[in-house]
């Protein structure tokens, strides 16, 4: 390294950190952005050997560009690349627009290359278990508030009924869990994955990943985590996004390794399980039951999370680690609870919600909803004959059999290059396509097809 480049990666740095003065006025619960290498809680040879991984695939970036992919600030940076460069394993290469560039040497190269055998990761900096742990639990879901107006708000695109709507109020004021059982069709999963927006208002921070006696553990997801702008970002640790409180929803597929830390043998860093992901947010298990593990072997790795909000998950080598189990937890299943859970597991699910069949008002208004959505034009009468057609096929009156009637109307019009209408012919040529009968149960024919019969 040239001697007269190192005033200047000073002097780029001194004029780019952040002042710790402005910090007080972040809201409560933000991180700040940390000032020195101790406020980052995560060993300094941590983050050496992530820059100079960084450095390996990219050659050579500018002092801002490394800065941006590691997530600290400017001063840390310099202070990594301090010691780098008495080492000899970076160097400054010139100065573009004010801003330093920095590439690997060969003697770094060689050591990246050893250092991507144990590791692959080159993400943002990591932070400690320690600072995520707290952090989880300063954001915890059991410490929000939900009132009526927010859960109006949140199942406002639902038909439900006042006392339902009080019994999920309740629900998210625990911040705990809640069962939804009921026949299939019955607007489970509607009701499930709707949860989440009475708390969309919320924000929490997102680690990128944490660090664990060397270990990377991956828990920032762009599908599950929404990032949000905040105005003061340039004041809090980039290592930690602002985000939406999240929701992750599996169902048939989830299997027991899915609750655990996965590794990738090639790369050798952890993804978290979903259960880790979900913190501060909604975990959804749809379809429960019907997974290809037994109910009890979820349930039993479960007890005591649900009970104690702690998880815990093992690293390859056999460290246990202890994690927050701080999530609102949604099962919902179209089979008996008796049948599914012991007595033990149902006392830890506080509330239990029975998702039925509609009443007939309530039929009509779905289907006007339905109707309004896809511009069919709505016929009370025609809805009255759907019902008396369903009854007699002794069917309950399920939420799902609006939109599922009026879509099979749609494919038709579709293949046949018209307008869906609502009118007898087509509702009865739906009902023939959707339900599963013979004539003698009731299904009646459509016009044409009973002149041809």
């Amino acid at each position: 390294m040239s001697a007269r480049h190192q005033p200047r990666i000073e002097e780029f740095v001194s004029t780019n950190q952040t002042a710790g003065a402005v910090q007080a006025a972040l809201p409560p619960g933000t991180p700040p952005a940390p000032e020195t290498m101790a406020e980052l809680g995560v060993g300094q040879a941590i983050l050496e050997d992530l820059a100079l991984k960084i450095l390996l695939l990219n050659g050579s970036l500018s002092l801002t560009d490394l800065t941006a992919r590691i997530r600290l600030p400017f001063v840390i940076v310099n202070e990594l690349l301090r010691r780098l460069r008495a080492e000899f394993l970076c160097e400054v290469t010139g100065i573009k627009g004010n801003v330093p560039q920095i590439a690997i040497s060969s003697k770094g190269r060689s050591r990246a290359l050893e250092l991507m055998l144990l590791n692959q990761y080159v993400g943002p900096a990591p932070v400690s278990l320690d600072n995520y742990i707290k952090q989880v639990q300063l954001q915890s879901v059991r410490d929000t508030e939900v009132y009526p107006p927010q859960v109006e708000r949140a199942f406002s695109h639902l038909v439900l009924e006042p006392r339902t709507l009080k019994k999920l109020g309740a629900a998210l004021n625990s911040g705990s869990s809640i069962f939804l059982y009921g026949p299939s069709g019955t607007g489970k999963t509607s009701l499930a994955t709707a949860i989440p927006r009475a708390f969309e208002r919320d924000r929490v921070w997102i680690p990128y990943a944490v660090e664990i006696n060397g270990q990377i553990i991956v828990i920032h997801d762009p599908r599950v985590h929404r990032p949000l702008d905040f105005p003061d970002a340039h004041l809090t640790d980039a290592r930690w996004v602002l985000c939406q409180r999240p929701m992750v929803s599996v169902g048939g597929e989830l299997t027991l390794d899915m609750l655990d830390l996965q590794l990738n043998p090639i790369a050798k860093f952890y993804t978290a399980p979903l259960q880790m992901k979900a913190n501060n947010g909604v975990l959804i298990i749809d379809d429960f039951g019907r997974q290809r593990m037994r109910p009890e072997e979820l349930l039993n790795r479960w007890v005591v999370p649900l009970d104690r909000r702690i998880d815990f998950l093992s690293l390859a080598g056999g460290q246990q680690i202890e994690i927050p189990f701080e999530m609102f937890v949604v099962f919902a299943t179209n089979l008996s609870p008796a049948s599914l859970v012991d007595a033990a597991f149902l006392r830890r699910i506080q509330t239990k919600i029975e998702v039925g069949a509609v009443s007939e008002a309530q039929f009509h208004e779905i289907f006007r909803w339905v109707c309004d959505e896809f511009s069919v034009e709505y016929r009370a009468a025609i809805v009255d004959e759907l019902i008396a057609v369903i009854r007699k096929l002794n069917e309950p009156l399920r939420a799902c059999h609006p939109r599922d009637i009026v879509n099979q109307m749609r494919w038709a019009a579709r293949y046949e290059r018209r307008r869906p209408v609502l009118d007898h012919d087509e509702v009865m040529s739906a009902v023939e396509a959707y339900f599963v009968a013979d004539n003698q149960n009731g299904i009646p024919r459509s016009a044409p097809e009973a002149r041809s019969g």
